[in-house]
Protein backbone atom coordinates (compact mmCIF):
# COMPACT_ATOMS: atom_id res chain seq x y z
CA UNK A 1 0.00 0.00 0.00
CA UNK A 2 1.97 2.92 -0.82
CA UNK A 3 1.35 6.68 0.76
CA UNK A 4 -1.40 8.19 -1.77
CA UNK A 5 -3.64 4.83 -1.21
CA UNK A 6 -2.71 5.24 2.63
CA UNK A 7 -3.55 8.34 3.02
CA UNK A 8 -6.80 8.83 0.43
CA UNK A 9 -8.21 12.21 -1.44
CA UNK A 10 -8.18 15.64 1.08
CA UNK A 11 -12.09 15.25 1.16
CA UNK A 12 -11.95 11.58 1.50
CA UNK A 13 -13.37 10.32 5.08
CA UNK A 14 -11.80 8.29 7.00
CA UNK A 15 -14.63 5.63 6.87
CA UNK A 16 -15.00 6.29 3.43
CA UNK A 17 -11.18 5.16 3.79
CA UNK A 18 -11.80 2.46 5.49
CA UNK A 19 -14.38 0.72 3.51
CA UNK A 20 -12.62 1.21 0.30
CA UNK A 21 -9.84 -0.84 2.45
CA UNK A 22 -12.41 -3.12 3.46
CA UNK A 23 -13.92 -4.23 -0.20
CA UNK A 24 -10.35 -3.89 -1.54
CA UNK A 25 -9.22 -6.75 0.84
CA UNK A 26 -12.78 -8.58 1.22
CA UNK A 27 -12.30 -12.51 1.76
CA UNK A 28 -14.07 -14.45 -0.35
CA UNK A 29 -15.52 -11.99 -2.97
CA UNK A 30 -14.59 -13.83 -5.56
CA UNK A 31 -14.71 -17.33 -4.74
CA UNK A 32 -18.08 -18.78 -5.96
CA UNK A 33 -20.62 -20.26 -3.46
CA UNK A 34 -18.60 -18.85 -0.71
CA UNK A 35 -21.64 -16.75 0.35
CA UNK A 36 -24.17 -18.68 3.10
CA UNK A 37 -25.02 -21.72 1.19
CA UNK A 38 -28.25 -23.42 1.79
CA UNK A 39 -29.70 -20.14 3.06
CA UNK A 40 -32.44 -18.60 1.18
CA UNK A 41 -30.67 -14.85 0.07
CA UNK A 42 -27.51 -15.39 1.44
CA UNK A 43 -25.78 -13.26 -1.49
CA UNK A 44 -28.15 -10.37 -0.02
CA UNK A 45 -26.99 -10.77 3.64
CA UNK A 46 -23.64 -10.80 2.36
CA UNK A 47 -23.54 -7.73 0.29
CA UNK A 48 -25.08 -6.13 3.55
CA UNK A 49 -22.37 -7.48 5.68
CA UNK A 50 -20.23 -5.16 7.72
CA UNK A 51 -17.16 -6.47 10.09
CA UNK A 52 -17.31 -6.02 13.41
CA UNK A 53 -14.05 -3.60 13.11
CA UNK A 54 -12.01 -2.43 10.68
CA UNK A 55 -8.02 -2.30 11.40
CA UNK A 56 -6.95 1.15 10.93
CA UNK A 57 -2.74 1.92 10.21
CA UNK A 58 -1.03 2.94 13.52
CA UNK A 59 -0.62 7.45 13.23
CA UNK A 60 2.26 7.17 15.06
CA UNK A 61 5.07 4.56 15.58
CA UNK A 62 4.90 2.06 18.74
CA UNK A 63 7.69 2.54 21.78
CA UNK A 64 10.86 0.96 20.99
CA UNK A 65 11.30 -1.56 23.76
CA UNK A 66 13.80 -0.17 26.31
CA UNK A 67 11.34 2.53 26.48
CA UNK A 68 8.36 0.50 26.68
CA UNK A 69 10.10 -1.72 29.75
CA UNK A 70 10.93 1.89 31.78
CA UNK A 71 7.14 3.22 30.83
CA UNK A 72 5.56 -0.01 31.79
CA UNK A 73 7.74 -0.03 34.85
CA UNK A 74 6.74 3.52 35.74
CA UNK A 75 2.96 2.24 36.01
CA UNK A 76 3.59 -0.36 37.93
CA UNK A 77 5.69 1.42 40.61
CA UNK A 78 2.83 4.51 40.49
CA UNK A 79 -0.01 2.18 41.08
CA UNK A 80 1.51 0.73 43.72
CA UNK A 81 2.64 4.10 45.45
CA UNK A 82 -1.18 5.19 45.06
CA UNK A 83 -2.16 1.61 46.51
CA UNK A 84 0.07 2.39 49.39
CA UNK A 85 -1.22 6.09 50.09
CA UNK A 86 -4.93 5.02 50.32
CA UNK A 87 -3.85 2.70 52.69
CA UNK A 88 -2.33 5.01 54.80
CA UNK A 89 -4.92 7.79 54.64
CA UNK A 90 -7.64 4.92 55.72
CA UNK A 91 -5.45 3.72 58.66
CA UNK A 92 -4.92 7.19 59.51
CA UNK A 93 -9.46 7.45 59.62
CA UNK A 94 -8.68 4.48 61.72
CA UNK A 95 -6.21 5.45 64.16
CA UNK A 96 -4.55 2.52 63.67
CA UNK A 97 -0.69 1.91 64.56
CA UNK A 98 -0.07 0.82 60.80
CA UNK A 99 -0.74 4.37 59.48
CA UNK A 100 2.94 5.81 60.57
CA UNK A 101 4.77 3.09 58.94
CA UNK A 102 2.33 3.28 55.60
CA UNK A 103 3.03 6.72 55.24
CA UNK A 104 7.18 6.66 55.44
CA UNK A 105 6.83 4.04 53.55
CA UNK A 106 4.61 5.94 50.84
CA UNK A 107 7.10 9.03 51.15
CA UNK A 108 9.79 6.48 50.08
CA UNK A 109 7.68 5.74 47.18
CA UNK A 110 6.67 8.73 45.90
CA UNK A 111 10.36 9.19 45.37
CA UNK A 112 11.27 5.83 43.76
CA UNK A 113 7.91 6.55 41.60
CA UNK A 114 9.12 10.19 40.47
CA UNK A 115 12.68 8.19 39.79
CA UNK A 116 10.77 5.99 37.48
CA UNK A 117 9.22 8.84 35.61
CA UNK A 118 12.44 10.69 35.09
CA UNK A 119 13.92 7.43 34.16
CA UNK A 120 11.35 7.28 31.48
CA UNK A 121 11.89 10.47 29.91
CA UNK A 122 15.77 9.92 29.95
CA UNK A 123 15.86 6.14 27.66
CA UNK A 124 13.35 7.98 25.81
CA UNK A 125 15.78 10.73 24.65
CA UNK A 126 19.16 8.11 25.39
CA UNK A 127 17.16 5.96 22.30
CA UNK A 128 16.34 8.82 20.29
CA UNK A 129 19.50 10.17 19.87
CA UNK A 130 21.18 6.85 19.23
CA UNK A 131 18.62 5.81 16.69
CA UNK A 132 16.52 8.47 16.11
CA UNK A 133 16.53 9.85 12.79
CA UNK A 134 14.40 12.57 12.14
CA UNK A 135 13.47 13.22 8.51
CA UNK A 136 14.78 16.69 8.10
CA UNK A 137 17.95 17.27 6.81
CA UNK A 138 18.54 19.20 10.18
CA UNK A 139 19.00 16.43 12.39
CA UNK A 140 21.21 15.61 14.42
CA UNK A 141 21.42 11.62 14.38
CA UNK A 142 21.66 12.09 11.15
CA UNK A 143 25.03 14.46 10.51
CA UNK A 144 26.90 11.99 13.68
CA UNK A 145 26.15 9.66 11.17
CA UNK A 146 28.02 11.40 8.28
CA UNK A 147 30.79 12.78 10.29
CA UNK A 148 31.52 8.92 11.43
CA UNK A 149 31.34 7.40 8.05
CA UNK A 150 33.48 9.72 6.51
CA UNK A 151 35.93 9.80 9.84
CA UNK A 152 36.05 5.51 9.08
CA UNK A 153 36.33 6.17 5.27
CA UNK A 154 39.36 8.44 6.02
CA UNK A 155 41.13 5.45 7.89
CA UNK A 156 40.31 3.02 5.70
CA UNK A 157 41.96 5.22 2.81
CA UNK A 158 44.70 6.02 5.50
CA UNK A 159 45.75 1.68 5.88
CA UNK A 160 45.00 1.50 2.04
CA UNK A 161 47.91 4.07 1.48
CA UNK A 162 49.74 2.67 4.15
CA UNK A 163 49.59 -0.77 3.05
CA UNK A 164 50.66 0.61 -0.51
CA UNK A 165 53.97 2.65 0.37
CA UNK A 166 55.03 -0.76 2.28
CA UNK A 167 54.43 -3.43 -0.61
CA UNK A 168 55.80 -0.57 -3.20
CA UNK A 169 58.76 0.87 -1.01
CA UNK A 170 61.12 -1.97 -1.32
CA UNK A 171 61.00 -2.68 -4.71
CA UNK A 172 63.99 -1.85 -7.10
CA UNK A 173 66.46 -2.29 -3.91
CA UNK A 174 69.47 -4.15 -4.17
CA UNK A 175 70.03 -4.98 -0.52
CA UNK A 176 67.97 -4.26 2.42
CA UNK A 177 70.51 -2.61 5.10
Amino acid sequence: MGTAERHGTPGESAAERSRARWDRQAPGRDIPGSEHAGEPGGGEQRQNYRPLWIEEPARRHPLPDPVRTAAVRAVLVIAVTLIQAMVAFLCTLAGSWLAFPMVISGVASTVVATWTVVDVWVTRQVWNQRYGVVSEPSSTARSLRRERRARRRQERAGVREQERIRHTGGAGRLSHS
